[in-house]
């Protein structure tokens, strides 16, 4: 089932069977760009990292549209990336909601009912908005009722995406869609996570809740492709990465440094370097962990308030956070779930860390 990708008019090309698309991806501090080249399979061709300048871009949104615009050159004249992107979007400046309709076949009238059940829905004046919708799923006749469809809707502020790709475009880059950053998620990991046991047939897809533990946190339900349910935290590594550069005064590189060396799975007293500086790092993991699981409880929630709720059956963890030892064992006592590290098998020959940054802007890549 294809997702909703924002793909505003405007911006569609059309495109040659087998031309490269580069999945590109803005955080607080770095850029991550993968490029795709699909004939008649998926192959990866180029991957590339570069750090953004500081406060360039902040919860999500572009602040220094020059500074973004002077790192996207560089990094795409360096490694010679094709120059069609597919952006991800990750902002609180972006609504989605799943609607429950009579099923309509026509797809005019399908997309006037979305628009005018979406008024109610989505608090945002919709003649300023991009508003795209996919069909997910639905009830068939019941006692007599008429059938129905569950419809997932995605809409964004038209000025948020219009500053978004300003920076993209001054770079002399050709933007050819904008799609959610959760979207990418679910298209990278939502088969390639499935439990790979052999069967004599092939299982039905598992109920899972993707999480990208980034700078912010990108949470999507997903049933295979199918996205059911979606949000963004503010909640993420930059606030962990503050809080320990607040209480110690090392600069946020040197803060996260040290994140990742302390983890959350050894005792403090085997962990080697300044011990001061070693527990302080463990106080801010622990608190920023306590904060991603009430972000996950609250999803959850969430999600299973929706009519028709399908129970989740595991977790999938991906994104720069995944890589902190010790986070899943600490997360799945209270979850009650199992969690799992997310990588596309596509990004294996990439060191951990860098497979797990490139882990969206791939999904970004892949057709919808």
């Amino acid at each position: 089932m294809k997702l909703p990708s924002l793909e505003i008019p405007s911006l569609k090309r059309d495109r040659s069977k087998g031309s490269a698309v580069v999945g590109l991806e803005l955080e607080a501090g770095s850029v991550a760009a993968a490029e795709v080249r699909s004939n008649g399979s998926v192959q990866l061709t180029a991957a590339a990292t570069s750090p953004l300048p500081p406060e360039a871009f902040k919860d999500g949104e572009v602040v220094d549209a020059e500074g973004v615009t002077e790192a996207l050159r560089a990094l795409f004249a360096e490694h010679k990336l094709s120059k069609q992107v597919r952006l991800g979007i990750a902002n609180q400046r972006v609504v989605v909601r799943t609607l429950r309709l009579p099923a309509i076949d026509d797809p005019n009238e399908l997309a006037s009912a979305v628009r005018f059940a979406a008024q109610e829905q989505i608090a945002m004046p919709l003649d300023q908005a991009v508003i795209d919708h996919r069909v997910v799923g639905g009830v068939g006749s019941v006692d007599g009722a008429a059938p129905q469809i569950d419809v997932i809707v995605v809409a964004a502020r038209r000025d948020m995406i219009a500053h978004s790709l300003k920076p993209v475009r001054d770079a002399g880059l050709e933007p050819i869609g904008v799609d959610l950053s959760a979207f990418g998620m679910i298209r990278a990991l939502g088969e390639a996570s499935a439990p790979a046991e052999p069967e004599a047939e092939p299982p039905a897809p598992s109920t899972v809740l993707y999480c990208n533990f980034g700078d912010v946190t990108n949470l999507a339900v997903a049933k295979g492709r199918s996205c059911l349910f979606t949000r963004v935290s503010p909640v993420g590594l930059e606030d962990v990465t503050a809080s320990l550069a607040g209480s110690t005064g090392l600069p946020p590189e040197h803060a996260r440094m040290w994140l990742e060396h302390v983890g959350l799975a050894r005792p403090l007293a085997e962990i080697e370097g300044d011990q001061d500086a070693v527990a302080k790092s463990r106080a801010a993991l622990e608190s920023g962990a306590s904060a991603l699981l009430d972000e996950l409880r609250l999803s959850l929630d969430f999600y299973g308030a929706q009519e028709g709720a399908v129970p989740v059956q595991r977790i999938v963890l991906c994104g720069p956070g995944s890589e902190i030892t010790g986070l899943t064992e600490h997360m799945e006592p209270v979850l009650g779930l199992p969690i799992e590290i997310g990588r596309p098998e596509a990004l294996a020959g990439f060191d951990p860390p860098t497979a797990a940054r490139l882990t969206l802007p791939f999904g970004l890549a892949l057709e919808s």
